[in-house]
């Protein structure tokens, strides 16, 4: 594939992949709530030791979002992905993906969940190809265990993502970028309602993770899939609308990009980020602002006209 100069903006892109999903959703009447978690919890039992990974987290993905989740190691964001993927199964709260609910589920539907409903994509390069089929063959593969028609979608898909001269390449003739785009395309060869990426990037330099994220962003404009990315990676999370950052098992911020007109008529991208809060009103104060302040076990809150202030609780010591 030709790069072109005329590089569409984010909110181009944005828009690009709303009307796909909403052809794909059959109305724009049901946008919303694609992927929603409510109350969602993860015990792992080890050794007779509960592990607490996710602690009543909720969320709300639109369809034909792309959204990136951070978050420190430990923090549960890829217990989160595993689960929605259909790679792990909730302890409690509700789950659901596209009016799925992935708590109830039995492992038969689970199996095709996984096949038909959601596409993966790893950080390891060699998780996603079987390495003695070619790029072609690998996109085919998924196609052909659903008993597809494979028909030009495989060639097609590899040349979206800008890997259409691998089609006859095995992994081992690829880059590492090459591969991932590859896997990209593996990934949406059944058409899934939604695809998710764990640190798709994470093994990768700079301007090849561009690359292999510059698929992603083609594949949701182009298609309409929902796209949930979990990253490390400050490049991929400043180039989407929303990321979203987890923290102790709980969705913790987030942060919300729009683009806008200034007043000298040029186009801007305005940046904002959010506390979020649950149902029970709790809210996670940013680590950097509890350090800068020295908060520790509790605070004062007043309640002003239109802002709540957080201060220091020093004097009830």
């Amino acid at each position: 594939m030709t790069a072109t100069t005329d590089t569409p903006s984010l909110a181009e892109l944005q828009r690009r992949a709303a009307e796909r999903a909403a052809a794909r959703a059959g109305g724009t009447d049901r946008l919303r709530g694609h992927i929603v978690c409510d109350g969602l919890v993860r015990i792992f039992k080890t050794d007779g030791i509960e592990v607490v990974a996710l602690q009543g987290l909720d969320l709300v993905v639109d369809r034909g979002e792309l959204l990136a989740i951070v978050g420190a190691s430990g923090s549960g964001k890829s217990t989160l992905l595993n689960i929605l993927s259909g790679l792990d199964v909730p302890t409690a709260g509700i789950t659901r993906v596209a009016g799925v609910d992935l708590l109830t589920m039995s492992a038969k539907r689970r199996l095709r969940y996984r096949r038909h409903m959601v596409g993966f994509v790893w950080q390891q390069t060699a998780r996603n190809l079987l390495p003695y089929l070619t790029a072609k063959e690998n996109v085919e593969l998924p196609m052909r265990l659903a008993r597809r028609r494979v028909g030009s979608r495989a060639q097609e898909l590899l040349e979206m993502v800008g890997v259409g001269y691998c089609a006859d390449r095995r992994p081992a003739q690829m880059s590492g970028g090459e591969q991932q785009r590859c896997a990209v395309a593996v990934a949406v060869a059944n058409d899934p309602e939604v695809l998710f990426a764990d640190e798709p990037t994470g093994e990768l330099d700079e301007a090849t993770a561009g690359e292999v994220f510059g698929a992603l962003r083609t594949i949701n404009a182009e298609l309409g899939v929902t796209i949930v990315v979990v990253t490390h990676d400050a490049q991929v999370s400043s180039q989407v609308r929303r990321t979203v950052a987890i923290r102790d098992g709980r969705t913790a911020s987030e942060v919300r990009r729009s683009a806008r007109v200034a007043d000298d008529g040029s186009h801007e991208l305005v940046t904002e980020e959010y506390a979020l809060l649950d149902r029970a009103g709790r809210m996670q104060l940013p680590a950097a602002f509890v350090d800068t302040l020295a908060l520790r076990e509790r605070v004062k809150l007043n309640l002003e006209p239109d802002h709540v202030e957080v201060r220091r609780g020093d004097g009830d010591k």
